[in-house]
């Protein structure tokens, strides 16, 4: 059928440890969201869950 090997890229060998650079610096801030307030965002979530019992109260489908 052909070498398997064709077309693949070549590999190459590792060039030692990491540098501490890299692991030790601060993470870069990706616009996800903060931890700042979990108190918050665990009401804001039974929030929710009390509204949508709610509503699926009032239309009868529990």
């Amino acid at each position: 059928m052909g070498d398997p090997s064709l077309g693949k890229p070549p590999r190459t060998r590792h060039c030692g440890p990491m540098p501490t650079t890299a692991a030790t610096a601060p993470r870069a801030r990706t616009g996800g969201p903060r931890d700042d307030n979990p108190l918050l965002e665990h009401l804001l979530g039974w929030t929710l869950v009390l509204v949508l019992a709610m509503l699926l109260t009032q239309t009868g489908l529990v």
